[in-house]
């Protein structure tokens, strides 16, 4: 049993070292995009702190979802946060799988320049139109008679670029456009394409439509704000995925074909024509210089 887990837990330092190597180039050749990616969240975070210094408390519009899905309250508003970080370090967790796992078809640096992209294009949107026209905010802290409702005005520049953690969680004003939907939906459309498992990808459809739904009931947003979320990101993410390079796939490994007078050439130092290189698919039985099955050829004979 020891033997084994030495054995096993060498293999997996060796595939863990492997990836970071390979990751380590990918990075070099990337970083420019990803560090873009995370700037722009900045300031994606600097313009939904910016609406709520213009964001007016005032009566909350009739809604339907509002009507239908009853309140949850104040106290039970973590039950959606809650569902949002498991979808959000679910997802993290999953892209990073290619260090530990020996079954990949991702690389870690090319899948968070993709995400980043389509996180990027939403929230384009979402300022613009939470920059358009401001709506009163649903939520508990947003209504009139709230101290938070509306911000001070910032008594320097430094206030203003300074994003804090608390107040992510308790803007007003950027509505007409889910910002948690954007993620959500986001993870999910990336894992139906890029996933291996089915019953995930079920799930997760399921997951994000709980997460509409609890997002109304806790009246952080208008349904309005959801739809729009729904059909935005779906055709945000078809249009740019469109566009986009694809990304390498790593379930196909390529293999030399060697004949017997190749073979003698490897063995004196020659290398083996670059033509020679074709996909391979790991399958039962042996396979000659030629590609062919043998287990085939001596059931035919």
């Amino acid at each position: 049993m020891t033997l084994y887990i030495r054995r096993e837990s060498s293999k997996l330092w060796k595939r863990f070292c492997s990836e970071i190597a390979t990751e380590i180039g990918l990075l070099v050749e990337n970083w420019k995009y990803l560090l873009a990616g995370l700037i722009l969240q900045y300031i994606h975070g600097l313009a939904a702190k910016g609406v709520h210094y213009i964001h007016r408390p005032g009566p909350t519009l009739q809604d339907l979802g509002f009507f239908l899905l009853p309140e949850l309250g104040q106290e039970r508003s973590y039950i959606s946060e809650t569902v949002f970080t498991t979808v959000f370090l679910s997802f993290f967790l999953w892209t990073f799988h290619p260090f530990i796992l020996k079954s990949k078809k991702i690389y870690t640096v090319l899948i968070w320049c993709r995400v980043l992209a389509f996180l990027v294009a939403c929230q384009f949107l979402r300022v613009i139109t939470f920059y358009s026209t401001q709506l009163p905010g649903p939520n508990y802290h947003c209504r009139e008679g709230s101290k938070v409702s509306t911000l001070p005005w910032p008594k320097s520049a430094l206030e203003v670029l300074e994003i804090n953690p608390h107040g992510v969680m308790y803007g007003c004003g950027d509505l007409i456009f889910s910002s948690h939907m954007i993620f959500t939906l986001v993870f999910v459309l990336t894992y139906q394409k890029y996933g291996t498992k089915r019953f995930i990808k079920l799930f997760g459809w399921l997951t994000a439509f709980v997460q509409s739904l609890l997002i109304i009931a806790s009246r952080k947003h208008y349904t309005v704000d959801v739809v729009v979320a729904w059909y935005t990101v779906n055709l945000v993410v078809f249009c740019l995925d469109k566009k986009l390079p694809e990304l390498p796939d790593r379930t196909t490994v390529l293999l030399p074909v060697v004949s017997k007078v190749e073979n003698h050439k490897l063995l004196n130092g020659n290398g083996v024509d670059p033509a020679d290189w074709r996909p391979r698919t790991q399958v039962n039985g042996k396979i000659d210089s030629n590609g062919v099955h043998t287990d085939n050829l001596m059931n035919g004979a």
